[in-house]
């Protein structure tokens, strides 16, 4: 059961007095921060410092990615073989198990990559099929995922493991088990969802928005609400569980309607109660307001504007259009939702561009909650840059 791959480690010098920040949690070194020598990608790196006197880490190593160094451990011993990654895998399940009633939640994030001291290597886990994805460069070369999955399988429990790729569209691979059809049906705070852990966003479902649906599920009793981005009905399904008095799911994509209609009935809520449409979100939102329609609760949860730093003041502009149109269907005094899963975008400038949007709108806002990544999304304290997901509940005036 081979997890990483085998080989003689290679020698790094730091080229930066980065010492303090790598003892300190962050585990990305640039090309500029390192001497580089020629090795394979995934290779293990052994790094010292400046003068090549003290050994101070160990990582994966790919010369040619943008991130050429991952750190790994900091602590002797620094090797890096099946041992370290059982123990490793075993404190990320031991931190799960604490915090999830599994007769309440089976759908969570078992690895979370940096923020587990595994760089590159995400598990999520629905139910007992596992979703295994790797971050490209050095993690895709190091990680045996085929020795991840009999692990997942003699220590966790899992009947079925999949091997997803970064490629857009690419179908998930079966390393173990077999799939009845693709999708995994699973519970989230008592509340059944099925992900289609092949072919779906992300590994199937937003694992990371949990506890955001458990707020919006709290505040929709009696309330009309529109999900917009619904993606498979998530926060529709929360809401309806709350006593929504109707709920509207909107998305552009067929099958992300149809997943939030399957979703909605699987949790036997009221079929007269939902309503779903098929429709590019800037254009429901214009034609709202032109009719004058009005929702008591708005979410807006939409995808990544903000792929790349060069992109970030084209998201803002896109962010900042959504609060406005978004403000201008929201009842006086109803709730307003904006959520960003832009890594380039930090909080406080998705809190400002939003503060601005409803200076247009002519509303005034008050903030009842900020929120980011749940407990099974940790991220290391250095890295704030990896705490990508921001969510701020407004109630306008």
């Amino acid at each position: 059961m081979k997890m990483v791959r085998e080989g003689r480690a290679v020698q790094i010098c730091l080229r930066k007095d980065l010492t303090r920040s790598i003892k300190r949690g962050h585990a990305w070194l640039f090309s500029d921060a390192i001497e580089l020598v020629p090795a394979e990608s995934g290779t293990v790196a052994i790094l010292s410092d400046r003068k090549g006197d003290k050994r101070i880490a160990s990582g994966i190593y790919d010369p040619q990615h943008a991130i050429p160094l991952r750190i790994c451990r900091t602590q002797p011993p620094l090797t890096l073989d099946d041992s370290w990654l059982a123990q490793q895998l075993e404190l990320a399940a031991r931190l799960r198990t604490a915090v999830f009633d599994p007769s309440q939640t089976t759908g969570y994030r078992l690895v979370a990559g940096e923020g587990d001291n595994l760089p590159g290597l995400i598990v999520d886990i629905y139910d007992r099929t596992a979703v295994i994805k790797l971050d490209g460069g050095a993690p895709e070369a190091f990680y045996q995922p085929s020795g991840i999955a009999q692990w997942l399988c003699q220590f966790h429990h899992m009947q079925c493991v999949i091997l997803r790729s970064r490629e857009r569209g690419r179908q998930g691979e079966t390393l173990v088990g077999e799939l009845r059809g693709d999708d995994v049906p699973f519970i989230e705070n008592g509340l059944t969802f099925s992900a289609d852990v092949k072919h779906g966003q992300k590994t199937g479902f937003f694992l990371d928005q949990r506890d955001n649906r458990a707020l919006i599920e709290r505040v929709s009793r009696g309330r009309r609400v529109l999900n917009l981005f619904s993606f498979n009905g998530g926060f529709s399904v929360a809401a309806g569980r709350g006593g929504a008095a109707h709920v509207t799911s909107v998305d552009i994509a067929g099958p992300a309607i149809d997943a939030a209609q399957l979703n909605w009935d699987l949790n036997k809520l009221p079929v007269d109660l939902h309503q779903g449409v098929k429709a590019d979100c800037f254009d429901f939102l214009e034609t709202a307001a032109t009719i004058r329609e009005k929702w008591d609760v708005v979410i807006c949860d939409p995808p990544s504007f903000a792929p790349n730093e060069k992109s970030r003041e084209k998201a803002l502009s896109a962010y900042g259009r959504l609060a406005q149109l978004s403000a201008n269907v929201t009842q006086p005094n109803g709730l307003l939702a904006l959520a960003s899963c832009s890594s380039h975008v930090d909080a406080t400038s998705f809190r400002n561009v939003n503060a601005e949007a409803f200076g247009h709108a002519r509303r005034s806002a008050t903030l009842l909650a900020e929120c980011s990544l749940p407990i099974d999304h940790p991220t290391p304290l250095a890295m704030p840059e990896l705490r990508y997901l921001k969510f701020q509940l407004f109630r306008l005036s």
